[in-house]
C-alpha cells in the first residue's frame, strides 16, 4: 500500500478511536473524524466506504489485539488453572495497553438500527465467543484430568469473564472506588482464586 495511504488510514482509525471513546458512533459525524485526523472527508469513504466501515476496521483492530494477548495465556505446557489465571493477567495487560479497544469489545454500545451495525454487534459477539470457548475448553480439560470437578463449563467460563470486566470498570470510577492498576491485578488475582479453587477437586 502506499505510504501515505497507509498514514491516512492509521490517521482515521486513530481520530475514530479517540471520538468513540466519549461519544457513541451515532453521535460522532465523519466531518468530525476528518477533521481529528486532519484529513479531507472524502478519505473517509475513499479508505472505509462509510462511518460504519470505519467502525467495523476499528473494532476488527481490537478484536486482533486482544487475541495477540490471550494467545500469550493459552499456550501448551501450561495446565487449565494456570491457563485461567494467565488468561487474567493478559486480559488485564490487554485493558491497560489498550483501555478503549477493552471498551470496545466488553462494552460495545448499541448496534442501532442498521443491518449493518446489527452485522457488526453479531460479529463482535462471535469473537467474544471464540475467545471464551479458550477457557470453557481450559476447564473441560480440567474436568477431563481429573483436576476440576464436574460443572457446566460455558456457564462457569462466562461467570469468570463477566467478573474480570466488572473489576477492570472499577478503573473508570470517579470516586474513593476507583481501583489503580496495581489494585486491579490483586482483585483479578483474587476473584480467579475464588473461581479456581471453587472448582478444584477435593483431594482431601
Amino acid at each position: 500500500m502506499d505510504p501515505r495511504a497507509q498514514r491516512t488510514i492509521d490517521a482515521l482509525l486513530s481520530a475514530a478511536e479517540e471520538l468513540f471513546a466519549v461519544r457513541s458512533v451515532a453521535e460522532v459525524t465523519v466531518e468530525e473524524i476528518a477533521a481529528t485526523a486532519g484529513v479531507a472527508v472524502g478519505s473517509v469513504y475513499n479508505h472505509f466506504g462509510s462511518k460504519g466501515g470505519l467502525y467495523a476496521a476499528l473494532v476488527e483492530r481490537a478484536l486482533v489485539v486482544d487475541r495477540q494477548f490471550m494467545d500469550l495465556a493459552y499456550v501448551e505446557g501450561r495446565g487449565p488453572v494456570e491457563q485461567l489465571y494467565a488468561a487474567a493477567d493478559e486480559y488485564l495487560a490487554f485493558y491497560l495497553e489498550n483501555p478503549e479497544y477493552f471498551r470496545m469489545l466488553a462494552f460495545p454500545g448499541e448496534p442501532g438500527s442498521y443491518a449493518a451495525g446489527q452485522e457488526l454487534a453479531d460479529r463482535l459477539a462471535d469473537s467474544v465467543d471464540e475467545q471464551n470457548r479458550r477457557m470453557v475448553d481450559a476447564i473441560k480439560r480440567g474436568i477431563k484430568a481429573g483436576t476440576i470437578r464436574k460443572v457446566n463449563a460455558q456457564e462457569m467460563a462466562t461467570v469468570l469473564w463477566a467478573s474480570w470486566n466488572g473489576i477492570i470498570s472499577l478503573a473508570w470510577r470517579q470516586d474513593r472506588l476507583r481501583r489503580d492498576a496495581r489494585q486491579l491485578k490483586r482483585l483479578l488475582r483474587a476473584a480467579t482464586d475464588a473461581f479456581a479453587h471453587g472448582l478444584l477437586v477435593d483431594q482431601g
